[in-house]
Formats: structure tokens, sequence, C-alpha cells
């Protein structure tokens, strides 16, 4: 099956015709679809297929408890109307390039894994890429208990409603200790190689990032009827904190956002007594953004302070700067310089992947597929099929090289 044909069965599956994005939550119909297809590919390639303990995907050509393993892949679930690319990409360049390996005859050395991870984004629970977290060690087993989606569904009960078993969940280290190398392919979430006019890059580093929640607590009152110099609005305070975080990261030169908002009792002529923000900050070095989060917390409790408000501030999740496998990301420049005419700039990312969980455990690294307008967690994601094509070429090159010497 063709790249075309894959990218064409997939497209349509958790797709919103509302917004054109894509709803892929973990353990959700959407989700259930996009792993049946992940086995139906593996199961067409006469891959050796398996779900993990904690509900990850397996392809494997090649015996993986030979130990020293080369593996690629991503995941398939996406944020609130994402993108198609965001995931998918590796996943189906992955099984693309094994069929590349085969028409060229390519003798294999090495197993060669392809792994679709789960709960990637973390749209659904609030935490990102839950299942490599827990096959790391990285996320306990009572933390991933603890996991709540928004209609109060554990993370078990959903893995349960979803004909998967909970009571497996847990670090997986017998399976990491299978794997020698863990290359994953992804559209680049920028403008970057857009900008230097190169199709395919290296990735460098991911930069430290976190989740930051913020409670402004007010007092709920009738919007017509109290006065302004009466009111202790949280809305105020949080609106002003969003300024706020923009200043402190363009004086950093990283990022704050804050994309997700909770409003209660949220009525139209009510005084919010509760208004619950989440704070997403990114920056290239650990100083920066604790300067950058740092700020945003001094001038918010400053803001609510003014108003009569309180403030709670609590970081959700965390991940520090993560350096690539050197010796691997040379390796895979080595690959590409001496097999094809691409030139592959090495370059970091300020997203999150799931090859930057594993990083602590196993040699990891990235490729990245261009992408023109560099919109990513939108319906406006894209990238050419000649560059994708140019990726998936790319990735077979590494997979030749590695697992094939």
């Amino acid at each position: 099956m063709s790249f075309h044909s894959m990218w064409a069965e997939l497209l349509p599956v958790g797709r919103s015709s509302a917004s054109g994005g894509y709803r892929r939550y973990a353990w959700t119909g959407a989700d259930a679809d996009c792993r049946t297809w992940f086995q139906e590919q593996a199961e067409a390639r006469r891959l050796a297929y398996e779900t993990d303990r904690n509900g990850n995907q397996w392809a494997w050509l090649g015996d993986p408890a030979a130990g020293n393993a080369v593996v690629t892949g991503s995941h398939l679930d996406s944020v609130p109307d994402g993108g198609a690319f965001d995931g998918p990409l590796g996943v189906v360049s992955a099984f693309a390039a094994l069929d590349e390996l085969r028409r060229r005859g390519a003798r294999l050395t090495r197993p060669l894994g392809i792994v679709n991870f789960g709960d990637e984004e973390g749209a659904r629970f609030g935490l990102a890429c839950v299942g490599s977290r827990l096959t790391a060690g990285a996320l306990t087993v009572e933390q991933a208990h603890r996991l709540t989606d928004g209609d109060g569904i554990t993370l078990p009960q959903a893995m349960e409603s979803a004909g998967y078993d909970p009571d497996t969940l847990g670090p997986d280290p017998e399976r990491l200790a299978r794997i020698g190398a863990f290359v994953e392919l992804h559209v680049e979430q920028g403008r970057a190689l857009d900008l230097t006019g190169d199709r395919i890059g290296i990735a460098s580093a991911i930069w430290p990032h976190g989740r930051w929640r913020f409670d402004f607590r007010g007092e709920a009152n009738h919007a017509g009827t109290t006065r302004l110099a009466d009111r202790h609005d949280p809305m105020l305070s949080y609106a002003e904190t969003v300024l706020a975080a923009r200043r402190e990261a363009e004086l950093a030169g990283a990022v704050a956002t804050f994309g997700k908002i909770g409003v209660e009792p949220n009525g139209v002529n009510a005084i919010p007594s509760l208004v619950r923000g989440w704070l997403d900050s990114r920056a290239a070095d650990q100083a920066s953004l604790d300067t950058v989060v740092t700020g945003i917390e001094k001038a918010a409790r400053e803001y609510a302070a003014a108003h009569g408000v309180d403030l709670d501030v609590v970081r959700e999740s965390f991940t520090p700067v993560v350096e690539f496998d050197h010796a691997l990301r040379d390796e895979l420049g080595h690959i590409l310089g001496t097999r094809t005419e691409l030139q592959v700039p090495v370059l970091g990312t300020g997203a999150g992947h799931d090859a930057g969980i594993l990083s602590d455990r196993i040699p990891t690294a990235m490729l990245f597929v261009r992408n023109p307008t560099g919109v990513s967690h939108s319906p406006a994601e894209y990238a050419a099929e000649d560059d994708c094509l140019a990726g998936v070429n790319a990735l077979a090159d590494v997979l030749e090289g590695l697992a094939c010497t």
C-alpha cells in the first residue's frame, strides 16, 4: 500500500465536519478506529503485532527478543481540532519506509519495530505522552490512576471501557531493553525548514517546557446590580495575567500561552467566582523558562491582590531540556549526508515528543519534515506530499543504515 493510499485511508478518521480538525482522543471511538487501522497495516505486511501493558501498539519485523532493535513510529491521537500531520505522519511514514526497504531488497541484521504510542497529546486527561511516560517509568501507576477527564472519568475507567486491562499499567523496562535506537519522524511544528528551503531536518534538542494551572478565586455576584467598586472579579486578574505572559515571553525570547480556561459559574449575567487558566510555557534553556514563569506568577499575584482575588498556582507537568543522543544524531546526519543529496540541518524544537520522554532510557533521535506555514495543532497544519515522500525516503535510508549494517 502506498503512502498516498494509507494517508487517504486514515484521513477521515476522527475528523470533525464542523471544524475540519481532528478529535482523536485517547480511548474513544476515534482512537479505536486508529488502533484498528494500525493493526490492519501491521497484519497486511505480515508483521508480528502486539499491544503492550500500557496500550501502546507495536509491529515487528524480526524477533524483538533478540535485542538491539531499531524502532520508529509516533502517535495517532490529536489535540482538540488538531491537524492531520502531527503524529500520524510519523506512523504512516514508518510503514511506507518499511515498504521501501522491502522494495530495495534490504537485508535486516537487527529487528525492526513500528510503534503507535497512546495518548501522546494529553487532550483527554491533561498530561502529554502518557503511553511513553508509563513505559519509561516517568509516570507512576498511582499518578496514572488519578488522571481524570473533564467528565470525571478516570484513565483506568476509560481503558476498561475501550476493552483494555488497566491493571497492567506500569513501567516496561524489559521492552525498552530490547530497543537499541528509536527514531521518530514528525512534521516540523514551526517554519525553520521552510525558511532555509530544506525538506528534512534532524532534531538537536527539545526545549524545557511545562504546564501550570492558575486558579483565580473571587466572588460570584450579579452582573447587572453589583457596582464595579464592589466586585472581586477573577476574570480581570486572569485577563491581565494573559497579557503579562506575552510580555514576559517576549522579553526572554521564549513562548507562553494561556490556551485553556474554565469559568464558574459560567453565566453571561454572573460575575465569576472562579477562573481557572492553564499556562503552557517553553524556552530554549531552563534559566529563561524559570524567568518567564516566575515573572508571570509575580504579576498574577499582584493583579489578584489588587482585585481582592485569591490565587493558587499548581505546576501540573514539566519536562526539562532534552538533548537527543549525540552519537545517534550524528549517525543520522552521516547516513543522510552520504546516501542523499539533501541538506539536513540540525535544529531545536519547542514541541514535546515521545522520543523526548524515552531519551532518558534509550538512544533516541528525530527527523522533521518541512511545514511551509509553520502552523500546527490546527486544521491548517500542512505538509506537501513531495516533502512527505522525501521524509519517507530519508527514514528508509536511516533505517537501512541502522538496521542493515
